[in-house]
């Protein structure tokens, strides 16, 4: 029912999507300081403020929450299902080649820039899906809202201050991930580990060192500085290393040391494998530098041998384990910094159903306590929605009418908004087998399988509401 109708709607509607998800692109919204009413900086803030006037120039009634999130909703009747989707962004990084990060550009049917494919393009999707209906004057019995986060990249502060004041809905999705449906999000472990040391002198050492600055991203960048070396014996040492091409380093004398900067690739946190991680490739030049004994170098080449490159599954911590339902174990060594009385790191875990505090959090509290290191952070379970829930055969439903696809329940090691919530499911926007490069340069949408959501979701609304 309204299959036609809807397939109508949005047979000349490309340009508007493409020119919604455009405006909110434009906007730098990576985290910024707190300022008043805007909780997560002046980007975030600027973001939300755009898509409530494209919600109001496209007739819909939006509201500021006091800068957490935004919402829009149809009528004012009961509330059955929330949409969630976020507006902030990851930071734009570099090698970008099409465009720039915040500049976006349509080339052969793809829309470049950060945040098309996480998550503006799909919150512009789902906004236009809301207007669909609005504007086919379909009657509904129930409410869609659409809630737009602020905070989904560094912690999730939006929707917990939203929830925190506001019930749930019998329904939520996210369009923050892949069709068809993802109704397993693997748990986190993302412990802070740290080592402290009186001053140190000897000779030679690792002054300092920078890695990552974002818990969930692959650093494609770290540095550090070596006193006490030549730039002869550290060149030698990258040239015996050997590691991929992706990763490149840039050596140079800088006062009594010499400060060595690591280029890789960087990747969503829950997909290691996808990037090149500057900090573990530098570690491990680091380890083999012929260095003093002592703590610094202790803890280096610690990390190194509990984290070593390309170690995407956490085996050298002895962390690694998978199951028939969820997959594997995934870690990515982050964040790491280092001076001369101490350091601190964190990892990124995404675990399986079969994860628990035996078989996680105590072999890597061991491994990590015997090196010297404190450790602390929980294991955050799991979400799991069971694939025969109603629900989600309403969903599959949508999906295979509008994408000619057969519908399934995946996995995923990526955390969406839905992870807290009782029976919500991420639900696209991306289809089967396309590469947005989301969180890495050149991220992109697929216009036309963006539109292609609006229509399941325009669907979905219909489904539940009407």
């Amino acid at each position: 029912m309204h299959e036609q109708a809807i397939q109508h709607y949005f047979a000349d509607k490309e340009p508007m999507l493409v020119e919604a998800v455009s405006r909110l692109v434009r906007i730098d919204s990576t985290l910024g300081p707190a300022l008043p009413g805007k909780p997560f900086g002046e980007g975030p803030a600027a973001a939300l403020e755009e898509l409530l006037a494209l919600a109001r120039s496209w007739g819909l009634s939006g509201q500021n929450l006091e800068g957490y999130v935004g919402t829009v909703d149809l009528n004012d009747q009961e509330t059955a299902l929330h949409i969630l989707g976020h507006l902030d962004v990851v930071d734009p990084g570099e090698g970008w080649t099409v465009t720039e990060a915040f500049v976006p550009k349509l080339v052969d049917g793809l829309l470049y820039g950060r945040g098309t494919d996480d998550d503006k393009g799909p919150v512009a999707a789902a906004l236009l899906a809301m207007k669909a209906v609005k504007d086919l004057g379909i009657p509904l019995r129930r409410n869609v809202r659409l809630i737009a986060g602020t905070d989904e990249e560094t912690g999730f502060r939006d929707v917990k201050w939203y929830y925190s004041r506001h019930p749930y809905a019998p329904y939520t999705i996210s369009p923050d991930a892949d069709f068809p449906i993802i109704n397993i999000e693997k748990g986190h472990y993302q412990p802070t580990f740290q080592a402290a040391w009186p001053q140190e002198q000897a000779l030679p050492r690792v002054s300092d060192f920078t890695g990552g600055t974002r818990l969930n991203m692959v650093p494609p960048k770290a540095q550090a500085t070596v006193l006490g070396l030549s730039l002869d014996t550290v060149e030698a040492a990258i040239r015996d290393l050997a590691l991929e091409e992706a990763i490149s380093f840039s050596c140079q004398e800088k006062g009594p040391g010499v400060h060595i900067l690591c280029s890789g690739q960087n990747a969503h946190g829950s997909t290691p494998e996808e990037g090149h991680n500057a900090q573990t490739a530098l570690v491990a030049l680091l380890a083999a530098l012929p260095l003093a004994d002592c703590p610094s170098t202790r803890a280096l080449r610690a990390l190194h041998a509990l984290f070593p490159h390309g170690d995407h599954h956490g085996q050298a911590l002895g962390i690694a384990q998978a199951d028939d339902l969820s997959g594997p174990l995934t870690l990515a060594f982050t964040m790491l910094t280092l001076h001369d009385t101490g350091c601190q790191g964190r990892f990124d875990s995404r675990t399986p159903l079969c994860g628990t505090e035996e078989t996680i959090c105590r072999p890597a509290q061991a491994a990590l306590t015997q090196a010297g290191f404190t450790v602390q952070g929980p294991l955050d379970p799991p979400h799991h929605v069971p694939a025969d829930s109603p629900f989600l055969q309403v969903l599959a439903k949508c999906y295979e009418q509008y994408s000619g696809r057969k519908s399934q329940c995946l996995a995923i090691g990526g955390g969406t908004y839905v992870h807290d919530i009782p029976g919500g499911v991420a639900f696209g926007a991306s289809m089967p087998g396309f590469v947005s490069n989301l969180h890495g340069p050149d991220e992109r949408v697929h216009v036309g399988d963006l539109l292609t959501a609006a229509k399941i979701y325009a669907q979905v609304i219909l489904a539940l509401c009407a």
